[in-house]
This record gives C-alpha cells, sequence and structure tokens, in this order.
C-alpha cells in the first residue's frame, strides 16, 4: 500500500469524517456563484456540471452499484426533458376547453397563454414517474441477461427513444392505443408526440414558490437548484449504499449466482435499480429542458450516454464522491477547457481545424489513460481499489466481503 493511500484510509478512519467533509463541501458548493457575476459563463459552466452531476450519480447507482451496464441512458434524460417541453410550454397549443390551455400553479403572465403550464415541482414529479416506468420497462427483457447482453439491450432502448425524439412530428397521439384517445382531448385533436428536428421551444423558466421567477440573466437560483438536485442525489445514494436494498445491489454486481443463492430476489433488486437510476435522469433532464430554454431531438444522442458513463468510469465506478468529481471534471472540460481555453492550439501549429471536432476522441484518449495508470478511478470505491489497486482479485473479494454484503441483503 502506498503513503498516499495509507493516509488517506487514516484521514477516512477519524469519526464522522465523511459528514464533516460532505458539509464542508455543499457549503463550498453554495459561496462559490458568490465569488462570479450572476451572469457570468463560469456560473453556466458550473449549473450544467450539476445538472450532469445528478445524471451521473442516477447512473451509478444502475452501473457502479448493480453492475447492469446502461449505455442508453441518454433516454431518460430525454424522457424528462420532453415531460418538461410537454407539461411547461406552448407545445399542445389546442389543450384546455377550446384552446385556452392548461395551468397548475403558474404566473399571472402565463394564466392566459395558450398550451400546457404547470408547476416546476409538479413537472418533476411527472418526469421522475415517467422515467421510473421507462426504467423498468427497460430492465424487464435484461433480467435473463447479463454482461455485453444487457448493454446491447439499453443501447438499442436509447437508439429507440433518440429515433422518436426525431420523427415524432409524424407519430399522432390518436394512433396510440388506449391513451391517444383521451389524450387528444385533453390537448387538442391532431397533435404529434414531439416536433422532431424543430424543436420545443421556448419552454417555461422555474417558478417556485415564494421565489421570483428565473430569468436567462440570473444564473444563480439557476445554480442553487441544480445544487439541491445534487444534494437529493447525494443523500438518496449515500442512504440506498448503506441499505438493505444497497447491499442487495452490491452483492448481484459482485457474484450474481451466489447472491440468487442466498435468496436475493433478483427482479426486484435489478428493477429498482433500473427504476432509482432512471429517476435521476429525467429530473436532470426536465431541469436542463428549462435551464437551455429548448427541447431538441439532436440533444439525445448516443454520445450522450457514453459521456454521462465515461464521468462514472473517469470517478471510480461505485464511488459516489468519485462520481462527482468525474462528473464535474469532464463536464468543464467539455463545456470550458476544449471550446474556450484550448480551442484555437491547432491554428498556432498550423493546423486548420477546431478541437471542439475532436471532443470525443480526446475523452477517449482520457479514459485510456486511466484505465493504464488508475483503472480504479480517481476516488475508488474501498472494495474496487482493493480488486485493482493491490492485486486482490473478484473472487477473493467475494469471499471476504461479498458474504457479508449477501447476509445483509437478504436480510
Amino acid at each position: 500500500m502506498s503513503a498516499v493511500a495509507a493516509s488517506a484510509r487514516r484521514i477516512q478512519a477519524i469519526p464522522h469524517f465523511q459528514r464533516v467533509a460532505t458539509a464542508l463541501a455543499i457549503v463550498a458548493a453554495a459561496l462559490l456563484p458568490f465569488f462570479y457575476k450572476s451572469g457570468a459563463p463560469f456560473v453556466d459552466d458550473a449549473t450544467i456540471a450539476l445538472a450532469y452531476v445528478g445524471m451521473a450519480l442516477g447512473l451509478n447507482l444502475i452501473v457502479g452499484f448493480a453492475g447492469l451496464l446502461d449505455l442508453g441512458y441518454v433516454a431518460f434524460f430525454a424522457i424528462g426533458a420532453f415531460t418538461m417541453g410537454w407539461l411547461g410550454s406552448g407545445f399542445f397549443s389546442d389543450a384546455g376547453e377550446g384552446g385556452n390551455g392548461i395551468h397548475f400553479f403558474v404566473a399571472d403572465r402565463l394564466a392566459d397563454v395558450p398550451g400546457i403550464h404547470m408547476n416546476f415541482l409538479v413537472v418533476i414529479v411527472f418526469a421522475i414517474v415517467f422515467t421510473t416506468i421507462a426504467g423498468m420497462l427497460i430492465g424487464l427483457p435484461t433480467l435473463r441477461l447479463r454482461g455485453d447482453y444487457i448493454a446491447i439491450v439499453t443501447l438499442a432502448f436509447g437508439e429507440i427513444i433518440g429515433r422518436i425524439a426525431i420523427n415524432g412530428d409524424e407519430l399522432k397521439l390518436g394512433k396510440f392505443p388506449l391513451i391517444g384517445g383521451p389524450l387528444e382531448n385533453v390537448v387538442g385533436e391532431g397533435s404529434t408526440l414531439t416536433r422532431g428536428r424543430q424543436g420545443i421551444t421556448p419552454v417555461d423558466k422555474i417558478d417556485l414558490p415564494g421565489v421570483e421567477q428565473f430569468v436567462s440573466l440570473n444564473l444563480r437560483p439557476w445554480y442553487f437548484t441544480a445544487l439541491a438536485i445534487v444534494i437529493i442525489a447525494l443523500f438518496v445514494n449515500f442512504r440506498l449504499r448503506d441499505s438493505r436494498l444497497g447491499r442487495a445491489w452490491i452483492a448481484v454486481r459482485e457474484d450474481e449466482v451466489a447472491a440468487a443463492s442466498m435468496g436475493v430476489p433478483l427482479v426486484k433488486t435489478k428493477l429498482l435499480a433500473y427504476g432509482t437510476g432512471a429517476a435521476f435522469g429525467g429530473l436532470s433532464g426536465a431541469f436542463l429542458a428549462s435551464y437551455l430554454n429548448t427541447v431538441n431531438a439532436d440533444q439525445f444522442q448516443f454520445s450522450f450516454s457514453i459521456f454521462v458513463l465515461g464521468m462514472i468510469i473517469l470517478g471510480g465506478l461505485g464511488s459516489i464522491w468519485g462520481v462527482v468529481l468525474g462528473a464535474i471534471a469532464l463536464s468543464f472540460i467539455n463545456n470550458n477547457l476544449i471550446p474556450d481555453v484550448l480551442n484555437t492550439w491547432p491554428s498556432k501549429i498550423g493546423l486548420d481545424f477546431d478541437l471542439t471536432q475532436l471532443s470525443f476522441g480526446i475523452f477517449g484518449f482520457l479514459l485510456v489513460i486511466m484505465m493504464v495508470l488508475r483503472p480504479e478511478g480517481l476516488l475508488p470505491e474501498r472494495r474496487r481499489q482493493l480488486e485493482l489497486g493491490e492485486g486482490i482479485g473478484t473472487g477473493a473479494t467475494t469471499g471476504v466481503g461479498g458474504a457479508e454484503d449477501l447476509y445483509e441483503a437478504r436480510g
């Protein structure tokens, strides 16, 4: 064990270290935007980074805790964003009686605007419900699958949602059985599912009770809302990690056969992992739709799923704080370092291209370097650090700590 690792272990062994460190990190994050102007580009980048942290923590529940490789996480981002577009814009222009719109706990200026306009808190409830159901639906075909086969199914699901987002302007709601007819009575006859590549814009700004309506020029309220999403995600991650369900996820990740033989219900455990992780994708997706003021089908590409997965791999699979660090790092590299700092470097040496064209090549290079130099991630989970950093194999780890997880998961 290196001296650095030993020192880190001693620090983490201090009583209540994690709680104190978490409190200090939250306080520092809350004070950060006051060092910049309310509309500063840094606050914009930090807000988007926090939204990505929420998504990464959701995906970490699926991939890092339960060990279920999900390559279609962009689908939950899309469903959450479209929920905001459907329930917080003029997309359904003929909705309501006489086309006067449907309004629910919104500001006075939206009270007479056509379309469906609901308070943001109501929208995120719908987004969480829709994505949780979608997460469980994607989990059903994977219950008997493992490894690469799970990745293929989830990849297909993400691509299906992406295609629907692009071609949804040709899908009339009336064509859907059971729900199409009743929906048309509410949102208007001939309404489509999406607006294709045209996108849904503008999208309602967040309007919280007792708070002035958010505006684009003052980014601090957006930042604090994204920070609140991250705090909720952190709370859920920590509580689930130390719960019976979290132990069951880890047991399934370590050895699915052993977990099943010890009484861990695989169907329930996997579906809860997909549903819980998907909920955070939908929550962050709804927030980003309002923040970016648009829901565009081009946002929901397969590359985004790999982008979020890269955050988890960079930070450390199963490591909560590692995922936070990885998400912030990749977000700032993508939104600030490459386009604003390094983008002109090729032209300085006589090359005629923008560095932004190589963004995903750069991310791939970083991940390769990580796999070679530090495969356990920047802030690894203790179990994974033992497996990869100290030469202890998966079987040995299961034998030492896996039995404890199995008995805890079984209850």
